[in-house]
């Protein structure tokens, strides 16, 4: 079984809304008793909308729960080194010499906006193992990127 690296921070997301997910799960089952009591289920809008968002909400509980039993929380504070690795805070110029800073996170935490990237993006596939001073090349939808690595931090 594979483990899924991933953030305290991604860990308490995930379990926050497994408890939520639980918590609605009595609510649809009232839901599906109440519409099977008007009657002819076949033309039930109600029954068949609760029907529906129960096997969702089934599908989500599994695919979390199946999250956690693998998740591998890592604390970025924690590790040290030369070379980029899950966690870390990479400070990188692009083809323009501006500064980019991104850390590499699991995929349930990724938010390019937060300057946060999946271990599994390109770019966060491109970045592991560099260390600073090395070139940098991915190829993202709108073509070809160039970054160099100025600075690795772990925090």
């Amino acid at each position: 079984m594979e483990k899924v690296p991933m953030l305290a921070e991604g860990y308490e997301q995930i379990t926050a809304e497994l408890k939520v997910l639980r918590a609605e799960r009595p609510k649809v089952v009232d839901a599906i008793e109440e519409a099977r009591a008007h009657g002819d289920l076949s033309e039930n809008a109600e029954y068949h909308a609760a029907k529906e968002r129960q096997g969702q909400i089934e599908a989500q509980i599994a695919d979390l729960e199946d999250r956690v039993s693998r998740a591998q929380i890592i604390d970025p504070t924690s590790l040290s080194g030369d070379r980029i690795v899950f966690g870390a805070t990479v400070t990188m110029l692009d083809e323009d010499d501006k500064p980019v800073r991104y850390q590499i996170v699991g995929q349930t935490e990724a938010d390019a906006k937060r300057g946060r990237i999946s271990y599994n993006s390109p770019l966060g596939k491109a970045l592991i193992g560099k260390k600073v001073g090395e070139d940098v090349e991915v190829t993202v939808p709108s073509g070809e990127k160039f970054y160099l690595v100025e600075k690795i931090e772990f925090i």
